[in-house]
Formats: C-alpha cells, structure tokens, sequence
C-alpha cells in the first residue's frame, strides 16, 4: 500500500496485470501504458472526468451516452476514427468512463488489428468493482445484453475514488447492486469497510474468480448472480432501469426461485431482502412486466446451455443451476410479485 492506494493483481500468467485503487490513483496511469505505445486512442463519453496524463500524444474519441450506444455500430464508427487517426497495434487505447464505456473500448481495443493493448479509468463504483475488471468486452444486440464481443484482458485498470465524488446517486445505487452480488458470493460485511477497502475487496474477490475461469466456463459465471434477470429487465424496460438496480431486483427473485426449487428455506429469501432493502437501501419490488416476455428473454441468456439457466442459492453457497423448468420461473415471479417485505 501506498498513500492509501492499494494494489490487486489480477493473476493471469503472462497475461497479468495490476488494478490500482484509491483517491488520486490516475496519477499511475502512465506505468500501466505499454513501452511500445507512441499513441494513446482515449474512448469515452460527455461530462467524464479526465484529469489524467498519458504522458503521449492522444486522440480522443467520444461515444454516446445511453446503452443504445453500446452497440455494433459504435464499434464501427470507433474503428474508422482509429483508421483515420493512424493507430497502430502498437499502440494503446484508454477506455475512460463507466462499465459500458469499458465494455466499448475493450471489445473496439480486441478488434482492431486483431488486437490492441487497452488500459481501462473506471470512473464509477460499478466500473471498477466489476465491468472493468476480467476482460469481458462486448455490445448488445437487440435479441440481447452483451451476445457480441470478446475475452480481452487489459494491461492494467485504475479505479480513482476521487471521480466518484461527483458520480450522481442514481450512479451509486447501480454500483451498490453489484456490491450486494459480492455479499451473497462471499458473505463479507462491505459496508462495514472504509471505501478503499470495500473497493479492493470486491476486485480481489472477481480477481480471484477469473485468475481460476478466464473464459466463463464454470467458476466464473458465479458473478451473473442475479443478472439473469436483470438483463431481461433492463432490455425489457428499453433500459429505463439502470444495470445496478436491475441487479438488486434480480438477487431477489433469485432468492425467490431458489426458494421454490427447494434450494433455500423463506429465512435465507427475508436475509436477502434485509442485505439488498436493507443495508444496501436498493429497490427490490419487481416492475410491473410481462411474466412471458421475461421468460423468453431471460432464455436467451449466454448461459442458456440447457434450457433455462440461473445462478442460484443453495446448501453448498451459490452455484450454477441449469435446465430450469419454466413453471418454476413463473411461479417465482409470481411470488416476488406478491411479497410483502
């Protein structure tokens, strides 16, 4: 540790790197940049802070807020300014701003050249406790969240807890939700934590669970608790519900069909919603849906090997629980529909 920052490395052979946490952490953004670098591409989006020195000739590429913007197309219009710009291979594309600005940069980074360095400034709470962090890149389509992109560890992430000082509370809560996902991953008291910690804490805990999955094919997909859902709310509600909230709600119908699938007794269902209400003071009512629009959204999930998949709770802790029977998800809905918290 160094004047308050902390260090996670993120164990990946010869692929590893550092996530550098803590107030003023950007000033080590230019020991994250690859030697060979002589041009820096920055993509972010409006109204991002950028207090930052690369310490090389940057262009900056500003791609629209709204996850309408997360899209093939962004990746096409990025790609002919990296075209026009002149950036090599060789260089280095910085992904400044939240998970979808990370998300867009990684996968525009994994594509040109068949691969660009890419560094990534998480500039919210929800950036730097998850979307930065493991190299998951990717765009939705409209059949989905995230079905196009690609796996693309950075050379190093830099989480600055000073940007979170104007991120607005709506910003926070969606980071929240995420944090709540850790609690039930690992049962840790977060909140208790001073915010460099709590911070350092949840990217140990993805760390350690990609250093064992890179590419999702078990552990991995743990960090989707409560996401299945939520992803088939967010695209439901044409994204007016932000990627955090939807988690929150999404943990707790999790609870609620592990529940009804006999995982979980109604004691472990009221703990979640005591974490998530409670001590997170996040939403956990479902919105007013469609039963069968969510079901068949929530089908096309990427994990939806075989049939209806979800990441559920259980004797043994949170596991992955495949070929759902689509009585069981509407009866859950149902049920979360009817609690009374």
């Amino acid at each position: 540790m160094k004047d308050g920052i902390r260090t996670v490395r993120v164990e990946l052979g010869e692929r590893s790197y550092d996530v550098i946490v803590g107030h003023g952490a950007s000033r080590e953004l230019a020991a994250l940049l690859p030697p060979m670098a002589r041009r820096a591409a920055i993509v972010t989006q409006p109204r991002i802070p950028r207090s930052f020195d690369t310490g090389l000739p940057t262009e900056t590429f500003t791609i629209g807020s709204g996850e309408e913007h997360k899209s093939l197309a962004t990746i096409a219009e990025l790609s002919e300014g990296f075209a026009a710009a002149g950036i090599t291979r060789n260089d280095v594309i910085i992904g400044a701003g939240g998970g979808m600005v990370t998300d867009v940069a990684g996968f525009a980074a994994a594509s040109w050249h068949r691969g660009t360095a890419v560094v990534h400034v998480s500039t919210t709470l929800l950036g730097m406790i998850d979307a930065a962090i493991g190299g998951k890149t990717g765009v939705n389509l409209q059949a989905g969240k995230n079905l196009v992109g690609a796996f693309w560890q950075p050379n190093g992430v830099i989480c600055d807890l000073d940007a979170l000082a104007t991120l607005p509370p709506r910003e926070m809560r969606c980071g929240l939700g995420e944090m709540a996902k850790y609690h039930f991953l690992t049962g840790d008291d977060l909140l208790a934590m001073e915010l460099v910690d709590r911070v350092a804490t949840c990217v140990q805990i993805k760390a350690d669970i990609v250093a064992s999955d890179e590419r999702e094919g078990g552990r991995r997909a743990l960090l989707n608790y409560g996401h299945t859902l939520a992803h088939a709310l967010e695209i439901e509600s044409h994204f007016d519900l932000a990627h955090g909230e939807a988690v929150a709600i999404g943990l707790i119908y999790a609870a609620h069909l592990a529940h009804v699938l006999g995982r979980i007794d109604a004691h472990r269902v009221e703990n979640h919603y005591r974490v998530v209400g409670g001590s997170y003071e996040l939403e956990t009512r479902l919105p007013d849906t469609d039963p069968a629009e969510l079901i068949a959204l929530m089908a096309r999930d990427k994990k939806a090997i075989d049939g209806l998949t979800f990441v559920l709770d259980g004797p043994g802790g949170v596991e992955i629980v495949p070929d759902v029977e689509p009585e069981a998800v509407r009866e859950a809905l149902t049920v979360m529909a009817a609690h009374v918290p």
